[in-house]
């Protein structure tokens, strides 16, 4: 082995295999590390699939390489449990490009990544893993990066990929508007239903007050948000299609941990921090949190 790996990615799931495969395309395959073991993965998209070799490595002491980018694809509630991996593959010379949900990224990854720097990112694209273990990417991958030196890294690596990279000045103002598309999309795991349910006009008009609160916490954050991003997340939900699904329906279906403190709690934390009253957060938190953890 050399000293050190190029590119690195931990968490195969759907975003992890998407991010994989358009590097793998692009000739810069990057070495996978996760949970479960696998032969390849594999993509599926509207002009074919994209195959990539593996193996995915399942035990962190079998590694023995730091890397220079490492893509986090793990789900928040699986950073802990990710400790050795992240002990493994970073050092201060790493750059860590964290492909999660929410507004709080650095501040749960930098414990455990041996002072790399850890570099946020909003993930713009719907895949959805099948019952294949294959993964279906429903639109062009995105991903949105903060405008600083280190995200260098991240632009080189997918150049000429097909995810298209942008960097952002006010990158928190991004974060709390996905992070109040995120939180909305919590509904569904609540009805048990996907994107299809928000053509209910009841629906639509909860939906829409619940993004008023979640507007109202993510400028006191800091965010610069219009008063339109409520009914634009929302019109976003008339037009996806009726059967598209989203990360914290399909774990609360297959009965795994849900992401409900990153996605939903985040608000009504931080609506309490600014004393911002969050009566449908109070609501849908605990219903989300039991859905997660139980009892019962």
């Amino acid at each position: 082995m050399s000293e050190r790996c190029k590119i690195a990615l931990l968490g195969p799931g759907a975003i992890g295999t998407t991010v994989a495969a358009v590097l793998h395309e692009a000739g810069r395959t990057p070495l996978l590390c996760g949970r479960t073991a696998h032969a390849q993965l594999t993509l599926r998209h509207d002009a074919g699939e994209i195959s990539v070799p593996g193996p995915v490595l399942h035990d962190a002491s079998h590694v023995t390489q730091r890397c220079d980018l490492l893509f986090v694809a793990v789900k928040t509630t699986q950073v802990e449990d990710s400790a050795a991996w992240l002990a493994t593959l970073c050092d201060e010379k790493t750059v860590v490009c964290a492909l999660q949900n929410g507004v709080e990224q650095q501040s749960q990854l930098a414990p455990y990544v041996n002072g790399a720097t850890v570099l946020p990112s909003v993930v713009w694209f719907p895949a959805q893993r099948e019952p294949d273990a294959s993964v279906w990417l429903r639109a062009q991958p995105r991903l949105t990066l903060p405008d600083v030196p280190q995200a260098a890294r991240v632009v080189d690596a997918l150049r000429d990929t097909r995810c298209e990279v942008a960097l952002a000045a006010d990158f928190l103002s991004i974060a709390w508007r996905k992070l109040l598309q995120n939180a909305a999309a919590g509904l569904m795991v609540l009805a048990n239903r996907r994107a299809g349910m928000f053509s209910r006009g009841d629906i639509t008009q909860l939906g829409l007050a619940y993004l008023q609160e979640c507007l109202t916490v993510a400028r006191a954050a800091g965010a610069v948000l219009d008063d339109s991003v409520p009914q634009e997340i929302i019109d976003g939900f008339h037009r996806a299609p009726p059967d598209l699904s989203t990360s914290i329906l399909a774990d609360r279906q297959a009965n795994r941990p849900l992401e409900w403190d990153t996605r939903n709690g985040v608000v009504q934390r931080y609506g309490r921090q600014h004393t911002i009253a969050t009566p449908i957060s109070d609501v849908v938190v605990p219903l989300l949190a039991a859905g997660s953890e139980g009892p019962g």
